[in-house]
């Protein structure tokens, strides 16, 4: 199992660029796993059931952990389950149907991976699905601004480098990288943005009648697929932008 957990936390390095604290969180909740596990006489992901996953949070629970550290447990497991799922390691993801004890708390100012995982794991079979796609990863990937995302143009987007050039709050212009996923998000929308723009429109999301997208229009649709996602509380862009590490 320790092999999978090195190959995940790679891939949260590299494909999500995620900032190395967030990283050494991921790593220290999953190599408790490793160790319940270990104990459990289970070295495949196969074995794995819901049943472990509900008697390792319960454990971790008795020894005094919070709720709000044991939904961050439980996500750093779901979230690794999920990529062994694409991988094709796994079968299914036993964490699941596992809830943890909850913390009275106000709505979160940032997502978690899991919940930025389900949100981003969308089918983009239809043109409005892919420009949404790419809107969704480059807030999260590169922590734009709604004002920002809305207003962004072509000439502002450099793939090959990675870069996005953006003329924030005091007209101050700021270079922002771009995540690979996210990158790849961009360049599948641009195979199909000019069925809706005319070659000459500057801007980079437009709407279906080939306008520079409206703020308001992107809000709606993160609600959209947030609620297609079944996701159990309200998304909105600020939350996506926060969350990018």
């Amino acid at each position: 199992m320790k092999s999978y957990v090195t190959n995940f936390l790679g891939y949260l390095k590299t494909e999500r660029g995620l900032s190395p604290r967030t990283l050494q969180a991921y790593r220290r909740d999953l190599e408790q796993l490793l160790v319940y596990l270990g104990a459990e006489g289970i070295d495949r992901p196969e074995k794995v059931t819901q049943h472990h996953v509900r008697a390792f949070i319960a454990q971790r629970h008795r020894q005094g952990l919070s709720g709000k550290s044991l939904q961050r447990l439980l996500s750093a497991i779901r979230s690794m389950f999920r990529w062994m799922l694409r991988e094709g390691f796994a079968e299914h993801n036993p964490a699941t149907p596992v809830r943890a004890p909850k913390s009275p708390r106000h709505l979160p100012a940032t997502l978690d991976a899991d919940t930025i995982g389900q949100l981003l794991d969308i089918p983009c079979d239809t043109p409005l699905a892919i420009r949404d796609k790419a809107i969704m990863e480059l807030f999260y990937s590169s922590g734009l601004r709604l004002s920002e995302l809305a207003t962004l143009r072509w000439e502002q987007v450099d793939l090959g480098s990675g870069m996005v050039t953006v003329t924030g709050k005091g007209n101050r212009s700021r270079m922002v990288p771009v995540g690979r996923i996210a990158a790849k998000a961009l360049l599948e929308w641009r195979k199909v943005w000019a069925k809706f723009a005319p070659l000459e429109e500057p801007h980079v999301f437009v709407s279906q009648r080939g306008n520079p997208i409206a703020t308001r229009t992107i809000q709606a649709r993160i609600r959209h697929w947030a609620q297609r996602q079944g996701m159990p509380q309200s998304i909105y862009p600020h939350l996506l932008r926060h969350s990018f590490a």
